[in-house]
């Protein structure tokens, strides 16, 4: 399996330009050159920038260069402070991870919304594929049901082509099913080529690392779980991985963490031993990652309520 050595340590930048009112304020507001000085401070080696569709196109797929602009904005201070980018493509028309908070549908059986996904990703490839050292793309993130993982294997095979006119080394991050989970990378083609990279989230124990969480119907908010309740362990996460490694070994390819991390209703020492666990694992298997989130969205790192254990937590990101 190859180690992807440019985007091994990272964190998200999530809300910012995506899951947000996309008003002035937080587009502008959010996320500030200051945050990409602190986050490359922390030691990482790139940030991890979800945005949706809506931020660079218009509802009749036409372009929004403001929009543009400020993924621009993003790289070019990525890169003032020594930081390289995953250009995350969180929404597109037609389709959000998020059942309960978006009013997108119909993509996987859309060929009009699929085509406007090509296209985008050509577009984005025209005006980012010429540094793959420092900048990757992620297809989509988090396909949902079981039952799209056909159609997304052929939507997969059809938009790495179109990319790669434009940007023919630069890393490509696809994910699987159920929310990127890492059981279900097995179920992905094999890679298109040698840049294409097998991406996973893990937010398991589910129940430990979204206690509390009022958003999903997989939770009972109530319910609190400490660490030493939850199960995990290094065995855990070996063979909760087994299968994405072995996916990834028997293609030579690359596999990627693009999201982990733990509820801020879970204490700071409790959050320590979470992310000590995973990190041993990751380490010794060369996966890359970034932490989920930087800021705020019920995850941030950099909240006041882990500044007594961020110098430690800091190292096992």
């Amino acid at each position: 399996m190859q180690a992807i050595s440019n985007f091994h340590k990272g964190l998200n930048f999530g809300g910012w330009l995506s899951q947000c009112d996309y008003s002035e304020e937080r587009l502008n507001g959010f996320i500030t050159e200051e945050d990409f000085r602190t986050a490359a401070s922390w030691g990482i080696d790139h940030v991890r920038i979800p945005f949706d569709y809506n931020i660079i196109e218009n509802s009749d797929g036409t372009y929004i260069e403001e929009g543009f602009a400020r993924l621009a904005r993003a790289v070019e201070l990525s890169r003032k402070y020594g930081l390289n980018v995953i250009l995350d493509l969180h929404k597109t028309a037609g389709f959000s991870f998020d059942y309960y908070g978006e009013n997108e549908s119909g993509f996987f059986d859309s060929e009009k919304y699929q085509e406007r996904f090509y296209r985008l990703w050509e577009e984005i490839a025209k005006r980012f594929g010429s540094d793959p050292e420092h900048i990757a793309f992620e297809l989509l993130n988090e396909v949902t049901d079981e039952q799209y993982i056909g159609k997304w294997n052929e939507i997969v095979s059809i938009c790495i082509p179109r990319i790669r006119k434009f940007a023919p080394d630069t890393l490509i991050l696809v994910g699987s099913y159920h929310n990127n989970a890492a059981d279900t990378v097995f179920a992905l083609d094999p890679p298109y080529d040698d840049k294409v990279v097998y991406n996973m989230h893990c937010y398991e124990p589910l129940k430990f690392t979204h206690q509390g969480a009022y958003w999903t119907n997989d939770i009972v908010p109530e319910e609190r779980l400490s660490f030493e309740e939850s199960g995990c362990d290094e065995a855990y996460f070996e063979k909760l991985f087994s299968t994405a490694i072995e996916k990834a070994e028997k293609h030579n390819a690359s596999l990627y963490c693009g999201e982990y991390g733990v509820i801020d209703v879970v204490g700071p020492e409790d959050s320590l031993k979470w992310l000590k666990c995973i990190n041993s694992v990751f380490e010794k298997h060369g996966i890359g990652r970034a932490i989920w989130s930087y800021k705020e969205m019920d995850f941030g790192i950099s909240d006041s309520r882990l500044d007594g254990v961020r110098d430690e937590l800091l190292k096992y990101l």
